[in-house]
């Protein structure tokens, strides 16, 4: 009997996925109609990277439902019995091969092996065919390190290749230039910037449906003592059991906040130099406070919770062009778009800004549009404030708002010291004090808490107080940064 062939014809495993992946699809955390019935699946785009057992298949498809479909990229492993598989979890299904033998279709960014090759084929910079690899000047790739897909990702996968190379697989696609790989590159021309940088990526060529579209980008990897939210919430939880290394009851995190601030501005120092900046004029500022006004409508129509704060929260996008026609400048540039304490690395040197692709699922135009720098600023504020009702649902077993009770006031006081010491670090490295900008910064911040109110009542309805909570302070006062 002679051996089994393992010759991966790509159109041939286009009919069993096909039925394979709208189930699957339903169920990954990237994809955007998760928890709905099965999409639509129809594959554009299908390409054998690397053949042989297992075989590494790239599959590009439009996904969702009638009339709200989007493209999807899936990195699918073709193994049979032999070649051995990754943990169940990864797998999409089965069928069988050109020969009548059992083939596993599964997730290949869990198989090390598979990603070693996909490693080796972006290496290799082809760029003839319908998809293109491309070094950045300069980049050296080192092959044989070790993969790992790592857990921490939402709306894309990265992959880490030992301490040296992460690359970042793209899930839900959208065509044009990716934010994330311009900005990157941006900083690397800076220089001495708190980035990652960035070392080469994955294309589609011009012949795509929907034209040039990033696929991957491959960054250096950035080893660290772990990520801001898991460090702050941490010491935050100290604070408010009454355990703060530090003598000051809310004080342990504050020299970090200070310096991730300073981190912070110096992103937007480099960004603002190599991309440029401007001043938006009176019918710009109108404009981007209808575009805020928009969001807000939205969001009434879902929670109507916020329905108590509607005409204070138009009043808050308002002041913006009213500042502008008093002579009040307000600037604009690329900026980071969602900067969460998430979104930092704690590193030896110092903090390091990741993730540069904007908030995921809007479109491309708004994530690229330059933006007043203190709209990031009012995001990581926000997220001190996430923090701290973090640390407190884990000392109390729910999240709460109240502030009776010596946690309560510990929470809210550690909340109120590093929004402090973020800022004034800011203004230490040369950003625009936040501080000295009220108006600006309570509009953003109240924008942001509107969005987390959307993201609580769709997702954790029990969290939706910790947004309304920030929301009636916005509007009943006019806070500095604190």
């Amino acid at each position: 009997m002679s051996a089994p062939t393992h010759t991966t014809d790509p159109s041939a495993l286009l009919g069993p996925l096909q039925e394979l992946l709208p189930e699957w699809l339903a169920g990954r955390r990237w994809f955007a109609g998760k928890g709905q019935r099965p999409p639509r699946v129809e594959p554009v785009l299908t390409d054998l990277l690397h053949p042989g057992d297992p075989a590494l298949v790239q599959l590009v498809v439009r996904a969702g439902q009638p009339g709200h479909e989007e493209w999807y990229q899936l990195l699918i492993g073709v193994a049979g019995e032999a070649a051995g598989t990754p943990d169940e979890d990864a797998v999409i299904g089965r069928t069988a091969g050109p020969d009548g033998t059992p083939r596993l279709l599964y997730e290949a960014t869990a198989d090390p092996r598979l990603m070693s090759r996909l490693l080796a084929h972006l290496a290799a910079e082809d760029a003839d065919g319908r998809v293109e690899c491309h070094r950045l000047p300069g980049a050296g790739l080192p092959l044989g390190l070790p993969a790992r897909v790592l857990t921490a990702e939402q709306s894309n996968t990265s992959v880490a290749f030992g301490d040296r190379l992460m690359l970042k697989v793209l899930r839900r696609l959208v065509p044009g230039p990716h934010p994330e790989l311009e900005l990157l590159t941006a900083l690397q021309r800076a220089g001495d910037v708190p980035s990652a940088r960035p070392l080469a990526w994955m294309q589609t060529s011009d012949a795509f449906p929907a034209g040039r579209t990033t696929l991957a980008l491959l960054q250096e990897f950035v080893p660290s003592r772990g990520d801001g939210w898991s460090l702050a919430t941490a010491q935050a939880a100290e604070c408010v059991t009454g355990d703060c290394a530090s003598v000051a009851p809310v004080g342990g995190f504050a020299e970090e906040s200070r310096a991730l601030g300073r981190a912070t501005a110096r992103v937007h120092t480099a960004l603002a130099h190599q991309l440029g900046s401007r001043e938006l004029d009176p019918d710009e500022a109108r404009a981007l406070a209808a575009e805020l006004t928009g969001r807000l409508e939205q969001a009434l129509d879902e929670v109507p919770e916020l329905l108590p704060f509607a005409r204070q929260l138009r009043t808050l996008h308002q002041d913006l062009p009213d500042l502008v026609d008093r002579g009040h400048r307000l600037p604009v540039q690329r900026v980071h778009g969602d900067l969460h304490l998430g979104q930092v690395l704690r590193a030896p040197h110092g903090w390091v800004l990741i993730d540069f692709e904007g908030e995921p699922g809007h479109p491309l135009h708004e994530r690229r549009r330059p933006r007043p720098a203190v709209r990031d600023v009012a995001a990581m504020l926000r997220s001190f404030d996430y923090a701290a009702h973090h640390a407190l649902f884990a000392e109390r077993g729910r999240p709460t708002t109240r502030h009776g009770g010596r946690s309560a006031r510990r929470a809210a006081a550690w909340a109120v010291h590093n929004r402090r010491a973020f800022s004034a670090g800011y203004a230490e490295a040369g950003g625009a004090d936040p501080r000295r900008s009220p108006v600006l910064l309570r509009a953003f911040e109240a924008d942001k808490a509107v969005y987390e109110a959307v993201y609580e009542a769709r997702n954790r309805p029990d969290w939706l107080s910790i947004p309304l909570a920030a929301i009636r302070r916005l509007v009943h006062e006019r806070p500095s940064a604190a």
